[in-house]
């Protein structure tokens, strides 16, 4: 009984059996004009119901046909391709077809996955597929099914593996590791980093070290010279123990989607980024994310522990995109950051309106920190502007663009007239802008 029941609830027809099945009734239909045709459509209707009747026992006389597994990542990186391996091995002693149908999270909106591919006998295979999350959170996997075809192809046997997994999707730490080799390498320019003139030279000693051609001459240590007999200059470092934090705006200006992402999702990831290369610079680093309210603050630090904190909080950045109070961002700053800091603003301005409402509160921050102001291109209107026009509504609405685009124009001359530095970048540069701005304030000295 266990076995009817099991074939019945995994077996299904395929749509080989209906295009003979219609074939058959063909020739009945022409049986009815001519006589032999109707005894020949009685023959192969018991054909097809004898090989209807054999695919079924070929499929189901063994109780594993074929077993699978789906292999995971622990966690998923935000705006970045992820991959996801299936294995199949296949049991049967005859060639088989596997559509295969992994029960995605609906959080990707993929509603026509389907992997089909043939396996020949006792074949074992990996498949791979990449999913790109454009959100944050925890989302949940399905099962695994997959629908098995003998080489009959009359009847499909499904086959369920995996039951139901947590999968959590942290900011991109993918690009961390990507851009922390590129940060720590020679070949900063090849990948958008600039090269920054050093203005004179940190006082940070490091060590001692034997002259090479290059070396500045007033590093000459004479008395290490005359100890060693050989010319010897002192090394100097970037200063460390300076204090960074990344502050994000959880609030309506940046809920703007670009490329599936919203501006706050590439805030979040940046912040990661940059974080990361601030510890790795031996510096404190420390994040707080505002709105109403002060949330996920994270205290400046340099522990090993440091950077799980950090993207932890990043994960947990939550929002209703209210309008951003800069006023309690100030009062905040004053108490809790009593020296003197290099703060990463990630915030938006999209009119002169919107910064004049809150320049008095990022002047009074800059009095006593170095604030660095970072905003977003609108990339469509840059689109709209390079786009010829073609009638007058085209040209109302080149026109319009520009302004907005002249706007923020005015917006990066306004910050800095107060001295207020500040980034204005398109969302895809916007990690590379950050960590090129990081790296330009350690070689100025600024901080």
């Amino acid at each position: 009984m266990q076995v009817i029941k099991s074939i019945f609830f995994n077996l299904y027809v395929h749509n080989r059996f209906y295009f003979a099945g219609i074939g058959v009734v063909i020739v009945f239909v022409i049986g009815f004009f001519i006589p032999i045709f109707f005894l020949i459509a009685k023959l192969l209707l018991a054909v097809l119901f004898l090989l209807l009747i054999f695919d079924i026992l070929l499929l189901f006389n063994t109780k594993k046909g074929i077993v699978a597994d789906r292999k995971l990542p622990e966690k998923m990186s935000n705006g970045d391709q992820n991959n996801v391996e299936l294995f199949i091995n296949n049991q049967y002693t005859f060639k088989i077809i596997c559509d295969v149908i992994d029960e995605i999270p609906e959080e990707f909106q993929v509603r026509d996955f389907l992997i089909s591919r043939p396996f020949n006998a006792k074949e074992s295979s990996t498949i791979y597929y990449k999913l790109r999350p454009t959100f944050r959170g925890n989302v949940s996997f399905g099962r695994l099914i997959i629908f098995v075809t003998s080489p009959l192809c009359f009847v499909q046997r499904r086959f369920t593996f995996c039951d139901s997994a947590v999968v959590p999707v942290y900011p991109s730490f993918i690009q961390m590791k990507k851009y922390e080799l590129i940060a720590f390498s020679n070949r900063l320019v090849q990948h958008g980093m600039k090269k920054v003139r050093r203005l004179g030279h940190s006082m940070e000693f490091e060590k001692i070290k034997e002259y090479v051609t290059g070396d500045d001459f007033r590093t000459v240590n004479w008395k290490a010279t005359s100890k060693a007999n050989k010319l010897m200059v002192n090394q100097y470092q970037d200063e460390r123990s300076q204090a960074v934090y990344c502050i994000i705006d959880r609030g309506r200006v940046m809920k703007m989607p670009f490329e599936g992402l919203s501006l706050l999702d590439y805030a979040i990831n940046a912040s990661l980024v940059i974080s990361n290369v601030v510890l790795r610079k031996q510096d404190y680093m420390g994040f707080l994310s505002f709105s109403k309210r002060i949330d996920n603050r994270v205290v400046a630090d340099r522990k090993s522990t440091q950077m799980q904190r950090i993207m932890e909080a990043l994960y947990n950045v939550k929002t209703d995109y209210l309008e951003s109070d800069f006023g309690r961002l100030y009062g905040d700053v004053r108490k809790n950051i009593p020296h003197r800091s290099l703060l990463l603003l990630f915030t938006n301005f999209e009119t002169m309106d919107g910064l004049s409402r809150q320049l008095p509160f990022l002047k009074a921050i800059a009095r006593n920190h170095l604030l660095v102001v970072i905003f977003f291109q609108n990339t469509e209107l840059e689109l709209l502007i390079n786009k010829p026009a073609n009638n007058t509504q085209e040209i109302f609405d080149k026109i319009i663009a520009e302004k907005f685009a002249f706007e923020k124009k005015l917006i990066v001359h306004e910050l800095k007239k107060y001295g207020i530095h500040c980034i204005l970048s398109k969302p895809e540069n916007l990690t590379i802008d950050t960590i090129n701005k990081y790296l330009e304030i350690k070689a100025r000295g600024m901080m």
